[in-house]
């Protein structure tokens, strides 16, 4: 029975658990989602931050559903994303919740349906982009419902977008402030899975969401396992660990470039693997459809550009791969969410270098940025370059950027495989003096090209190479004083040290100078720890099958459910699998829409007899029940 306005305001909790069980088909609410339910249900405006795959849709999607049957209208869905919303819009469709979206994909005989349909108090949820939330046609829309009381609540989904900090600002955003500022009696609920203090404190003011509680749960993502390893040769590298852990499977891979998206795509075909590039560059038909076949069909790897990712819901991606050093860990930490989202492990690989510091920095000095600005992103940088270059737990590391403390998880690379340190003081004190007696060699007339860390190696390791003697380098007191460290320790040497703040990079060529800090280590004043440099034949990671024993909670379920099915089970799952993808090709929508893989697993191991048996499956809703229950046994019958 549908709860009543007065049973909302009472206790929402009972009505939001049955609708979490006859329309998703779930039996419980995870982590803080119940008390978010209850408090946005109640009209409450909230802040809720949650890891990617931690189950924010149901946060507004269960309060949407019972503030339409309490008689209060349509919930108003800001994504940024076309295909998410078609994706959403689907996943709503397939569960019995009237929804739809209104974007640019729509021509105007479709748009006008879907106005009349919001209009005439038939949706429960309208999913739109901020730029058409905004525009003074939909603004009248939702007057002309608020006038009827049958405005609900407006949800921000990646509110993140809003804040200049954040790692991917979006000016339509800023303009939501308009919401408040026209309708302040309709509740307002904002999303996001990634945001520090300084993002989310920059959320609440420029929403105007004054009043709002903060829902923050944990940022852990227990099944992801972290690899971090120094670029060698970055192909050789991603090859060996996509083959040597991913093979066949379904996986993302960022570059810093189109270029380097096109390439590597195909390099990447060309190696025997599925690979499809995604860049803003590309025809947009084009990427449309390389991203359908990324969604519905497995074991394909994207290559892609930032461009590409958010609101991607894919379960069963078992990697997330960086070829360069991403921007800010907020960045990192909202690319990598997009692996493992089903809770079966996954992994999060990067490969960098002190090319990618150097270009980091330059991204930053050079943008038309004003000094506070710049400032602030020089810190995320820093941040960012202190998990790189750890020695100790990253997952520690991780989540103390966003202020949660944690102990040392047992499933990143640096606890499965401790690095070797050493006391690099000495040769950093030699690495300074020698850039120190560049500058005092009378040469500063010479190309800074002259200052690269190759030469400046060579001269550290004393090879006398035509540039170290066209310069007279050979004559400097830092000559040969480092000859007793390999040319990849220098590097490492020079890359720790621009990460640790004592280099700086400077002019068109991006050379090491000193800087102020730098002092410090000449003096003697600080001591110095470093990493050893790891050997290119190092593998990237423990298999994940070996790292099964560090997940916990609804992580380590469902991945266990995956993992622990017996021959006769996996043939029924094979079946259900075959069986799913036609629906999905009937219906176009990914197939994890339909049902996701762990429902599916559910299905083949607890073999239900009859839709009673069926019904207590997590995830099978009264709606999909309906449709497919008669199918679903048939399917079980026929591969017992």
């Amino acid at each position: 029975m549908p709860a009543s306005f007065e049973d909302l305001l009472e206790d929402p909790v009972p009505a939001a658990r049955r609708v979490l069980h006859e329309v998703f088909g779930y039996p419980a609410f995870r982590g803080q989602q119940e008390a978010v339910v209850a408090h946005v249900a109640q009209g409450g405006d909230a802040l809720v931050l949650m890891p990617t795959g931690g189950g924010k849709s149901l946060c507004y999607q269960v309060p949407a559903i019972l503030r339409h049957q309490a008689g209060m209208g349509v919930t108003v869905v800001v994504s940024p994303l076309i295909a998410l919303m078609h994706d959403q819009v689907g996943a709503l469709d397939e569960a019995g919740v009237a929804s739809a979206f209104l974007n640019s994909s729509l021509n105007a005989a479709q748009t006008q349906a879907v106005e009349r349909d919001l209009l005439a108090g038939r949706l429960t949820l309208l999913y739109a982009a901020p730029e058409r939330v905004i525009s003074p046609r939909f603004l009248g829309i939702m007057n002309s419902l608020a006038e009827r009381g049958l405005l609900a609540l407006f949800a921000i989904d990646e509110a993140h977008c809003v804040s200049q900090w954040g790692h991917d600002f979006r000016a339509d955003y800023l303009q939501l402030s308009v919401l408040h500022e026209q309708f302040p009696q309709v509740p307002r609920l904002a999303l996001t899975a990634t945001a520090d203090a300084q993002t989310q404190a920059d959320i609440l003011a420029r929403l105007q969401l004054n009043e709002a509680r903060r829902f923050v749960a944990s940022f852990d993502r227990p099944n992801i396992h972290y690899n971090i390893v120094e670029r060698d040769s970055a192909r050789t590298q991603l090859l060996r660990f996509i083959r040597s852990e991913h093979a066949d499977a379904a996986g993302i891979i960022y570059a810093g470039s189109r270029r380097k998206v096109e390439e590597t795509a195909a390099w990447l075909c060309e190696q025997g693997l599925n690979a499809l590039p995604y860049h803003a560059g590309m025809d947009a038909e084009q990427r449309r459809r390389n991203q359908d076949r990324f969604l519905r069909e497995d074991g394909l790897i994207m290559v892609a550009t930032i461009a590409f990712g958010m609101g991607i819901d894919k379960p069963d991606v078992r990697f997330v791969a960086h070829l360069e050093l991403p921007k800010n860990i907020e960045g990192y930490y909202q690319e990598t969410g997009r692996a493992g989202r089903d809770g079966a492990p996954a992994q999060a690989w990067m490969s960098y270098g002190l090319a990618d510091v150097v270009h980091q920095r330059r991204l930053i000095d050079d943008s038309p940025a004003d000094d506070l600005f710049k400032r602030a992103q020089r810190r995320k940088l820093d941040a960012l370059l202190a998990l790189v270059e750890a020695h100790d737990c990253r997952r520690v590391r991780l989540l103390s950027y966003f202020d949660e403390a944690s102990e040392p998880c047992g499933n990143c690379d640096n606890c499965l495989h401790p690095p070797q340190t050493w006391d690099g003081t000495e040769a950093a004190r030699k690495a300074l003096s020698c850039i120190y007696r560049f500058t005092q060699h009378g040469v500063a007339h010479h190309s800074a090209r002259s200052f690269g860390v190759a030469h400046l190696i060579d001269v550290l390791r004393g090879k006398l190479t035509d540039k170290v003697s066209q310069m007279g380098h050979e004559s400097l007191s830092t000559f040969g004083i480092g000859a007793d460290l390999s040319d990849a320790q220098w590097r490492a040497v020079m890359r720790q040290l621009v990460a640790m703040g004592y280099l700086d990079t400077e002019g068109e060529f991006n050379t090491l100078a000193l800087n102020e800090r730098a002092r410090e280590v000449l003096r003697g004043e600080v001591s110095l720890r470093m990493k050893t440099p790891a050997l290119p034949k190092e593998v990237a990671g423990r298999k994940a099958q070996d790292r099964r024993g560090w997940r916990t909670g609804a992580a380590a379920d469902a991945a266990k459910v995956l993992e622990d099915l017996d021959s006769a089970a996996q043939a029924r799952f094979d079946a259900l699998k075959t069986w799913r993808a036609g629906v999905a090709r009937d219906h176009n929508l990914p197939a994890y829409l339909v049902f996701q893989n762990i429902t599916l697993a559910e299905m083949a191991q607890r073999w239900p007899h009859n839709l009673d048996d069926l019904a207590c499956v997590p995830g099978v809703g009264a709606k999909k029940l309906t449709a497919y229950g008669a199918q679903i046994l048939d399917v079980l019958h026929g591969a017992a």
